[in-house]
């Protein structure tokens, strides 16, 4: 379950600016603590995600990054969006 979490948070940051980790918790039904740690992790593995503060803040990726396409098949792709 966490894997899919991780994978569809990469993949809608991908589709948009920025979230929010309110955003994200309420849609995964998990606390903004765990959204956070799934953040670190996904950071750890490499993923150049980056938080930001204040009003219009959240959770971003670095412009221009994409998922090296060797890790996941056409199938879980398709399964993805």
């Amino acid at each position: 379950m966490k894997l899919n979490r991780l994978l569809e948070i990469t993949t809608r940051l991908m589709n948009r600016e920025t979230i929010t980790a309110r955003e994200l918790a309420d849609r995964f039904a998990v606390s903004k603590r765990t959204i956070y740690r799934d953040i670190d992790v996904l950071s750890s593995a490499g993923v150049p995600v980056y938080m930001s503060k204040g009003s219009g803040g959240g959770i971003s990726l670095l412009e221009n990054y994409t998922l090296n396409k060797t890790f996941i098949s056409e199938q879980e792709i398709e399964s993805l969006l």
